[in-house]
């Protein structure tokens, strides 16, 4: 036996064994987080199967295999427990009738849909704390082998007291073949999945959410987001909106992977022929929608704003700008599936228009930012992470809305992945009247709790909404929409507005900013004596003034009312205005200090070729704020400053140019 590698661990909070086991359930089903050349792993077939050879596995399979796969399991089992390496047959516990328990995965590579899986058998002994994973070779004959140069065995041993070791060991370590993709080189496992297995089998803390793409086949969304992603890569170099275009792009087209594998997986079961027809209300930039309707689902995106990637799309996308107000207006009788993709304030609205479109409506929601029938969501347990607690809100909606939701986890980049879906009623036809009552009521108690927290609930602008949530709902809705107040669910609900209003205090006039910049630097400067410095680059790191530190509250207070109210009209104030001008201050912990440029590190991440570009073109392309005002002038020399000491060092902006090029 060759030893890979071994990991100490110190328990001291009764988390081994059990931890352990659920750490090589991770690797199990998740390689993906340790290995990033994997896009995931499909357990085949699972279950537990009989050490002596006469004897049947005591247990099913799990995760639902039928006997017809317990009987597959137990035949590859013995096929291959005969090729085991004498050091690794595993023991069981001792006695008659022992068993381990067997996984049957397959390897999913990156970047490689059509390739046939690697395919892997695990054995777990937890009786003897050992789980070996077996690469498994089909013959001519249809047989499996196992590759033994590629055997490898985790295992855990209890030294002492608290005192445990994680290990990994390969019986034939110096025949290991590496392909770089589900076969890393032998020092990664011990260099990179050891040291994770260790940190995981002490995380006694449960996951809030569902495994990723619990709902679906993982080898199924693996072929159909690479296609989908070669597809529609030329999206990223024409995006012409501001936002992250591989962001926005690979997440639609990872959502559009979900809904076309959850959408086939629906046809099948209810044995469909016709391709679901959706609406995706406040669909945005509207590539969700492109999608789908290129994939050959009908469908539409409302949303309250157009968006200039629109006309790019072409008449194929059925895309319409329209203020959504949730009634008897909007709803989508002939509709299949309703889409609330980051939807905001229609998030919880999305289940009831789906279940008063017709019985037949389904609906998929992506919640983002919270928001309830009437406005902000408040929290009301403090037990629960906020987006758990509302998550669980969205879900109670779906199930007072008469909908079996089941819940899972998308593989986009974002923190907030987790999607709800509803797609089986909970009652028959005949009692959709009864159910409608239990919306309504639903809608009113929540109306209620809204009227009597309104003074601290929040305006989707992030306004003081005390003297909005409460009023009419003839005062707050558009002018266009006043003759359809009737047909309305919930009065107070207030849409996104048409005209997305910027209040980050860069609409703020630039000598306002200028002054409140020079007001507050100079508030700090002078809260500590002031050093002089004939030679500012003398080496002395004390000879430079950097000023004190103060409190946001300090600094506030050193300012006139009426420059307040202005700065607290654009959502953030003070201290976001500040933290705009990251070149001059500096905002840690509440605190407010200048920024020493000598003291800056640079990032232990690489970044990104576009912005690397962007931080060049951006070189000496604006004044040094420090050359102009600060009494010891700036603290680094020209060379190593970013910015231009004077205007005879100030270049064009060549990302202007390439702007005004573009339009």
């Amino acid at each position: 036996m060759g030893p890979v590698g071994t990991a100490a661990v110190r328990d001291g909070g009764a988390a081994l064994p059990g931890g352990f086991w659920a750490a090589v359930r991770v690797w199990l089903e998740k390689p993906q987080v340790a290995n990033r050349r994997l896009c995931g792993a499909a357990i085949e077939a699972e279950g537990t199967v009989a050490l002596d050879e006469d004897e049947e596995a005591s247990g099913a399979p799990l995760g639902g295999a039928g006997e017809g796969r317990a009987a597959e399991l137990r035949g590859l089992w013995r096929e291959v427990r005969g090729q085991l390496p004498p050091p690794l047959t595993p023991l069981g516990a001792p006695g008659r009738g022992a068993e381990v328990g067997v996984a049957l995965r397959a390897l999913l590579a990156r970047g490689r849909p059509r390739a046939p899986p690697a395919k892997e058998l695990a054995v777990q002994d937890t009786y003897n704390g050992t789980v070996t994973f077996l690469p498994l070779e089909e013959n001519s004959e249809g047989k499996y082998q196992i590759k033994k140069s590629n055997i490898y065995q985790i295992q855990l041993t209890h030294v002492k007291d608290e005192e445990w070791s994680v290990s990994i060991v390969a019986p034939f370590p110096e025949n290991w073949f590496s392909d770089g993709i589900t076969y890393p080189k032998l020092a990664w496992l011990g260099n990179e999945l050891l040291p994770k297995l260790a940190k995981w089998s002490l995380e006694q803390k449960p996951s809030e959410f569902k495994s990723t793409l619990s709902l679906i086949s993982v080898a199924k969304y693996s072929n159909v987001y690479q296609d989908l992603k070669e597809k529609y890569r030329e999206m990223v170099k024409v995006w012409p909106e501001v936002t992250d275009p591989e962001k926005f792009v690979y997440e639609d087209v990872a959502i559009a992977t979900y809904l076309l594998i959850l959408w086939e997986e629906e046809r099948k079961e209810k044995g469909l022929t016709k391709k679901q027809s959706f609406v995706d209300l406040g669909c945005g930039n509207g590539l969700l929608v492109h999608i789908l309707n290129n994939e050959g689902h009908s469908g539409r995106g409302i949303d309250v704003r157009r968006r200039k990637i629109w006309d790019m799309y072409g008449p194929e996308t059925h895309l319409e700008e329209s203020t959504i107000l949730p009634g008897d207006s909007h709803l989508f009788p002939d509709t299949d599936w309703i889409i609330g993709n980051h939807s905001d304030e229609l998030t919880p609205w999305i289940p009831v228009i789906a279940a008063r479109s017709s019985y037949s409506c389904c609906y998929f929601v992506l919640p983002c930012c919270f928001f309830d029938f009437h406005g902000k969501y408040c929290r009301r347990q403090s037990k629960k992470t906020q987006y758990r607690e509302y998550l669980d809100f969205v879900a109670q909606v779906g199930f007072a809305c008469g909908f079996y939701v089941e819940e899972d986890c998308l593989r986009i980049p974002s923190t907030k992945r987790v999607c709800l879906i509803g797609k089986n009623r909970s009652y028959p036809p005949s009692e959709w009247a009864v159910i409608d009552k239990q919306i309504t009521q639903y809608i009113n108690n929540r109306q209620t709790c809204a009227v009597v927290g309104c003074d601290r609930s929040v305006g989707f602008n992030h306004k003081d909404r005390s003297d909005s949530t409460c009023k009419e709902v003839g005062s707050e809705l558009p002018e266009s929409e006043t003759d359809t107040v009737g047909t309305i669910w919930m009065p107070g609900f207030q849409p996104r507005e048409k005209v997305e209003q910027i209040r980050n205090c860069a609409s703020l006039p630039r000598d306002f900013v200028d002054d409140v910049v020079l007001k507050v630097a100079n508030l700090l400067l002078n809260a500590t004596p002031q050093k002089s410095c004939s030679n500012m680059y003398c080496g002395n790191v004390n000879s430079w003034n950097q000023g004190e530190s103060l409190s946001l509250k300090e600094v506030a207070e050193s300012l006139n009312k009426e420059t307040l109210q202005r700065l607290k009209s654009e959502c953030g104030g003070l201290q976001t205005l500040l933290k705009n001008n990251h070149q001059v201050f500096e905002v840690l912990n509440g605190r407010v200090h200048i920024r020493d440029w000598r003291t800056e590190k640079p990032s232990r991440k690489t970044k990104p070729e576009v912005k690397r570009r962007l931080s060049a073109e951006a070189f000496k392309t604006r004044l040094c704020w420090f050359f102009l005002h600060h009494p010891d002038g700036c603290s680094l020399p020209s060379e190593s400053c970013p910015y231009a000491h004077g205007t005879e060092e100030l270049r064009a902006s060549q990302i202007i140019k390439k702007k005004k090029h573009r339009q």
